[in-house]
């Protein structure tokens, strides 16, 4: 514990600062940032014990990034999917709360040795030999909803001095600056990532942004289509059937976003996925069996999907699956001012027209020779089929395996999600604060 008051040293701040402006100019991303200051200011004499903080992400699916730096272990990182479900009251009584909901810029409290505290953090912050907590608020600008929340402590027996508050204030815009331009760096790969997936994200972000950029890859195919979306949704309404497509594609989908395979488009009621692989046996094989692999683990996920569906005394959800293998064309296509990226080429077609036959057969999963060839195991032949395009009839398959009971918790196992973290719900409730939303409706469900 720090048990005097420091002076603050104005030029090794000043570096701290120089610091951050050339780690931003860099493009670190905002961990390295995070974590480099707060050692930074450490190591410059700032009896800092604890810095907490939190910064909005404009994410399609997480609305927050927290860090928690303590000078005894270092940093810890949360962020999480959105989650309303559960009462934060924890949240609700933080010096967060309290700062948002008075319009604050700053809260200040000093921690003594004995007697309740105000907020619950701070008889926690206590344990640990805090004896100073600052919390401040500081948005990125204008009206956005994206900005800076935190808290800095120390555990100096005579608590933060006024150059040490004038200090922190100061190297506070800094980092301000360098963190917005990680954020909006982080932003774009965000959006890119969940609009275009992993793969096809990166390739854009590395410069194939012109009509026409892209390759010749081979790759595992799956074509996955919901059947009788139309009578759902007449029979749910608009809200209901969103929601169950939203359901449909968290179940069947999410499998074959992980192990190699990405999805790369979602098409109405339907979905793309490829598995890259190279022009060789041995990776052809791997990408197919995990292909394979996870259309098992889609089929318990719609199972059980199916079973609260029953329970809600709502109809099943059905759907089909088309397997396949070859070469594919990737890149840009579209107008030149409106692109999307995407797999083209006969080996999609002949994919869509697999799962178009999953009707015919009245089956879940059909899949190509090819696949099937490279797969291996047991397959059961339904017949040969004319698909259109094509110059030769194709042996259709189906996986004798498909009937194989998958234990539900190996077909969540890489794809489960967490609930929502208090950086999350600082910048939920900052959100709706700036927006005129109500402020508890979502946390007092």
């Amino acid at each position: 514990m720090s048990t005097t008051q420091s002076d603050v040293s104005t030029i090794l701040l000043d570096k701290v600062a120089d610091w951050l402006t050339h780690s931003s100019l860099a493009g670190d991303n905002l961990e390295t940032i995070v974590r480099g200051f707060c050692e930074r200011i450490a190591s410059a004499g700032l009896p800092i014990s604890r810095v907490n903080l939190s910064f909005s992400m404009l994410h399609p699916l997480y609305d927050a990034l927290g860090f928690t730096w303590k000078r005894s272990s270092g940093m810890t990182v949360e962020g999480y999917r959105h989650d309303p479900a559960g009462k934060p009251e924890r949240f609700l009584l933080s010096p967060y709360f309290y700062l948002l909901t008075n319009n604050l810029e700053h809260v200040r409290r000093r921690i003594t040795n004995d007697g309740p505290m105000e907020f619950p953090v701070l008889d926690e912050l206590r344990e640990e030999g805090v004896t100073d907590y600052l919390a401040f608020l500081q948005p990125f600008g204008g009206q956005s909803t994206q900005g800076m929340m935190g808290s800095w402590s120390t555990d100096s027996s005579d608590g933060f001095s006024d150059a040490m508050i004038a200090a922190l204030l100061r190297l506070q815009n800094h980092l301000a600056v360098a963190a917005k331009m990680a954020v909006l760096g982080k932003l774009a790969d965000n959006m890119l990532t969940t609009y275009l997936g992993g793969n096809a994200g990166k390739r854009v972000l590395n410069g194939q942004i012109r009509r026409g950029d892209g390759e010749t890859i081979r790759a595992a195919l799956v074509m996955g289509d919901m059947r009788e979306s139309t009578v759902l949704a007449e029979k749910e309404g608009r809200q209901a059937y969103i929601d169950t497509l939203n359901h449909f594609f968290d179940a069947i989908a999410a499998p074959f976003n992980r192990s190699g395979g990405e999805i790369l488009s979602f098409m109405g009621d339907g979905f793309l996925a490829v598995y890259p692989c190279g022009r060789h046996k041995d990776p052809s094989r791997i990408a197919c069996e995990a292909a394979l692999s996870a259309v098992f683990k889609a089929q318990a996920r719609v199972a059980e999907l199916n079973k609260e569906r029953r329970k809600d005394g709502l109809s099943d959800v059905r759907y089909g699956i088309g397997l396949h293998v070859g070469n594919v064309m990737f890149g840009n296509v579209g107008l030149k001012d409106r692109l999307t990226f995407s797999a083209f080429g006969s080996a999609v077609n002949e994919v869509q027209r697999l799962q178009g036959l999953t009707k015919k057969y009245s089956r879940e999963v059909i899949a190509s020779q090819a696949f099937a060839t490279y797969c291996g195991g047991e397959w059961t032949t339904l017949g040969e089929e004319k698909l259109r395009g094509v110059g030769q009839k194709v042996t259709v398959l189906l996986p004798k395996s498909s009937e194989k009971t998958v234990q539900l918790e190996d077909a969540y196992d890489d794809v489960a999600y967490d609930g929502l973290s208090e950086a999350e719900q600082v910048m939920l409730l900052h959100r709706d604060k700036k927006t005129g939303r109500p402020l508890l409706e979502k946390f007092m469900q």
